[in-house]
């Protein structure tokens, strides 16, 4: 059984918490002999200071620590200033249970690093941080405008308002005029917008309610921060607008994949991603760390999940909706998505598209080239000695549209 060498002669292991972070200094000689140094520093800034000056005194410029929620950022902010810091998930360093304490678990992480046995996430530049963490917000604004939609649903719900059944935007134009009536004693034909395809008594109709003054109250509230809200959303693009203009290069190359088109969701990509493809090895390692590969669980010959992993929280949902954009202007990425979904569904194929979008994104941005579908576009063709099921063959006919009957025994 061969050795493990050591890649980090000397390296530092860091268990970070809220209020205080316990670092080890690991230092290896010639005889593979470590000797340990273990140091307690609060997480405020002169101590974080003084983190960064001991580590310099002995010469450490790797650094191994986990991320621990929001509370690895300041150490790392510091840190990153004088030494090669890598962050990793905790799953990757955590000890045994029943032996854990904070210097152990320090010491730990240590030892791990020294080795290179330790996985480091993906951390992009201090411009593409800040952009991410306001594009994330802005998400997380849309939320809350949903969130306050399906309260100003509810209020209309309890009060028998069915407006929901008559319109397809219940906060649109029309609904909206129509509901700051409160009754349906007057002529809402004026109030409806000429492509609306519910009647003015089936309109009348649906507010054949009553309005308590408690949910009038509530859904005049809701109407406001729902504004209030808009109005952020849209300050706060402006200025994602201009922390993003020294990417206009990488901007303009997105905007011509198809799906996205927009500058601001072009910008929402490389908040996630970055603009250095040199991060991730190849396509397939970003498509991955995207969380759209399958996942790879097998014992025994046995697998026991294929499914998707739960990685990409906010570049996964906007990747598929620029795929659900592009299979309905795209032609061959709509040839695509209607082969794949003959035999995998529409779920299956829609994360298959996105993956080929988030291919063409990767040598795009790797090469600086414009979207061009012929470079990124690989033939599927059918495994040629492929041997079906009795079974399988029904299924796949049946998908085909035939009937199949089977004669009498």
């Amino acid at each position: 059984m061969g050795t493990v060498s050591i890649v980090y002669p000397v390296c530092c292991g860091i268990d970070v918490h809220k209020s205080f972070l316990v670092a080890c200094i690991a230092t290896t000689d010639k005889r593979n002999h470590t000797a340990h140094q273990i140091r307690r520093f609060s997480t405020f800034k002169g101590d974080l200071n003084k983190l960064a000056d001991w580590l310099a005194a002995n010469n450490c410029k790797d650094v191994c620590m986990e991320s621990t929620g929001k509370y690895w950022i300041p150490v790392f902010n510091v840190l990153e200033k004088t030494c090669t810091v890598c962050l990793t998930h905790p799953k990757y360093v955590k000890a045994i249970k029943g032996k854990k304490t904070d210097k152990k678990d320090a010491k730990w992480i240590a030892e791990l690093f020294k080795c290179d046995l330790v996985r480091s996430s993906f951390i992009p530049p201090p411009l593409t941080r800040n952009l991410r963490e306001l594009c994330r917000y802005h998400t997380k604004l849309t939320y809350m405008t949903s969130s306050e939609k399906n309260r100003g649903q509810n209020c209309l719900t309890v009060c028998n308002f069915k407006l929901d059944d008559v319109f397809s935007d219940v906060f649109g134009a029309s609904a909206s005029r129509v509901l700051e009536l409160g009754h349906s004693d007057f002529d809402v034909a004026p109030l409806l917008h000429k492509r609306c395809k519910a009647t003015p008594e089936q309109v009348k109709a649906a507010i054949d309610g009553e309005l308590s003054p408690a949910q009038i109250q509530k859904l005049s509230i809701v109407r406001q921060h729902m504004t209030q809200l808009e109005n952020l959303q849209d300050t706060l693009e402006s200025s994602i607008v201009q922390l993003a203009s020294p990417y206009q290069t990488q901007i303009d190359l997105l905007m011509s994949v198809p799906g996205i088109g927009c500058q601001f969701s072009a910008i929402r990509i490389l908040a996630e991603i970055g603009v250095d493809m040199s991060v991730f090895e190849t396509a397939k390692t970003l498509c991955s760390w995207a969380g759209l590969t399958p996942q790879n669980n097998e014992s025994a010959n046995k697998k026991k999940t294929t499914r998707i992993s739960r990685a990409g929280a906010f570049l996964k949902p906007l990747l598929i909706q620029f795929a659900l954009g592009a299979v309905r202007t795209c032609d061959w990425l709509k040839d695509k998505y209607h082969t794949l979904k003959k035999r995998r569904g529409h779920k299956k194929s829609i994360i298959a598209i996105a993956r080929k979008l988030l291919t063409a994104i990767w040598h795009m941005l790797h090469k600086l080239e414009s979207y061009n579908h012929e470079l990124y576009k690989k033939s599927d063709p059918p495994p040629v000695n492929r041997v079906l099921s009795p079974e399988q063959a029904f299924a796949l006919v049946r998908k085909q549209g035939y009937q199949i009957v089977l004669p009498a025994a």
